[in-house]
């Protein structure tokens, strides 16, 4: 049993001296690598003895930057104050001091220049921060190990009685071939954004060159002329779908790599990565919210897709950017994914009362997403651009995928609830579930607007730490009383959640 006194100030390893000159040189090429390459290019190198001088100048100040950090950056624990102390600072000293019990994710992480160096970064995230509290960034495995159990431990634990030999039973492990199955089967979007933003990237990087070195403009449009005359349009449609597919695979074993959930005594540990690690300790009370989905194809092949949401300063559950205090599980089985909704939630009632969208609801979406645009392609095709009429055949088209869409959005928008849970379940094609204890509501939002009183119909908003969720187009009256109860329950809950 090893142990580790964190009573004094503590400094990172040595070989972080390393890392934070990696950190440093990294930030300066990032920032200036345009007016580089330029000075690269216009240099006379002639005086190459000069700039190589000047280079070794400038990685000496670095390395000087470097070593000051290292020296300055100390840590400890007050365990009586029950507080985590952070001081740093080369010129002005800062310290930060953080509460234990506010403390919320503990991550440990390795890039690829940690792993040649042979350390690891601690993150600390605290809730109602977008960013990470604290990085150390270099550490032994070990020591990073213990000093995360600690960090997210009971306020009642004593810091200098935790031991770094912890009981753990595997939860889950998820194999290569389920990753390239969610690879092929889910986020399309995401890579055809990717794309988009590289070639975006790509296009300006080319304009800033030619404009830079005063290519012929003519010149480069004649290459490209000439390329896209190679490729029929049928073939480079082709060619897109393989490049998502690959890329989506890619990008999803390259980043769960080795996924593994085990439980560690109260608490969950979540690693994954083929070059970069990511270690996440969390625990199941922190959680604030559960999502699982799953689409057509991930059916057929008895896969979900998971989220677990603690609590962050973003509002909303629906952005496509990674959030923090988010632990996505890129796939599971039906069982395993019962298994983890059981670790967190306990015994979970199946009976449920299920609450339906008025008719309103798939109105609404219709006039934004048909009338509204389809009238708008129409006058401008009959009476502003004639040319546009050549696309009207295109509009059946649209009418019958949106008007699908539209439906099975309308008929999969349910809310389902209980005296325990909220349950929400949405989307057309991707159907999600979506669940919240009611002791963790923090508060509770509706909107009648005067023409949806006859209607019997409310939007309502549940306010919780990690975000909004809401139902809209609900029947009022058969809500009533479920608001009633839930504003009761939360005000004499005494379970904690934090």
């Amino acid at each position: 049993m090893e142990t580790y006194d964190f009573s004094q100030p503590q400094r990172q390893s040595v070989k972080g001296i390393a890392i934070m000159f990696a950190d440093t040189l990294q930030g300066i090429i990032r920032g200036l690598w345009a007016p580089l390459l330029l000075v690269l290019y216009k240099m006379d190198w002639t005086k190459i003895f000069v700039v190589f001088g000047f280079l070794v100048l400038v990685l000496l100040i670095i390395g000087v930057v470097a070593y000051l950090k290292y020296k300055n950056f100390t840590f400890y624990l007050d365990s009586n104050r029950q507080e985590f102390v952070i001081q740093e600072g080369i010129f002005s000293k800062n310290k930060v001091t953080l509460q234990l019990n506010k403390i919320q994710q503990v991550n440990i992480n390795q890039s690829i220049i940690q792993k040649m160096v042979g350390v690891y970064s601690l993150d600390i995230d605290t809730a109602g921060s977008t960013k990470k509290e604290v990085s150390i960034r270099a550490i032994d495995f070990k020591m990073a190990n213990y000093l995360k159990e600690v960090l997210v431990a009971s306020e009642k634990t004593k810091t200098n009685e935790v031991a770094t030999d912890f009981v753990e039973d595997s939860v889950l492990k998820i194999n290569l071939l389920t990753l390239i199955k969610v690879g092929f089967t889910s986020n399309y979007g995401r890579s055809i954004a990717l794309i988009i933003g590289f070639f975006g990237t790509m296009y300006n990087g080319i304009y800033d060159f030619k404009e830079t070195f005063e290519v012929d403009e003519q010149e480069v449009e004649g290459y490209i002329d000439q390329s896209i005359a190679y490729f029929s349009f049928s073939f480079i449609i082709l060619l897109i779908l393989i490049v998502v597919i690959t890329l989506n695979v890619g990008r999803i074993v390259f980043k769960y790599f080795d996924y593994q959930i085990k439980k560690q005594n109260e608490s969950l540990v979540v690693s994954h990565g083929l070059i970069a690690k990511k270690n996440t300790l969390l625990k199941p009370i922190k959680v604030q919210s559960a999502l699982f989905s799953q689409n057509f194809f991930q059916k057929k092949l008895n896969l979900f897709t998971m989220e677990l949401n603690q609590a962050s300063s973003n509002d909303g559950f629906e952005q496509e950017n990674a959030k923090k205090g988010t632990i996505e599980i890129p796939g599971c089985s039906d069982a395993e994914r019962n298994n983890i909704m059981t670790m967190i939630y306990g015994k979970m009632t199946k009976e449920k009362e299920v609450l339906t969208p008025n008719f309103r609801y798939l109105l609404k979406a219709v006039i934004l997403t048909i009338i509204v645009p389809v009238a708008t392609v129409l006058i401008l095709g009959l009476f502003v651009l004639p040319e546009i009429q050549l696309y009207f055949p295109l509009i059946l088209v649209y009418l019958v995928f949106v008007g699908i869409v539209l439906w099975f959005k309308f008929r999969n928008y349910r809310m389902y609830v209980n005296a325990d849970f909220i349950e929400f379940k949405r989307n057309a094609w991707e159907v999600q579930h979506q669940f919240l204890e009611v002791y963790k509501i923090q508060g509770i939002t509706t909107k009648q607007y005067f023409w949806h009183k006859k209607a019997d119909v409310a939007h309502i908003t549940f306010h919780t730490a990690a975000g909004d969720v809401g139902f809209k187009f609900a029947k009022y009256s058969k809500l009533k009383n479920w608001i009633n109860y839930w504003l009761v329950e939360v005000e004499r809950s005494s379970k904690k959640w934090m």
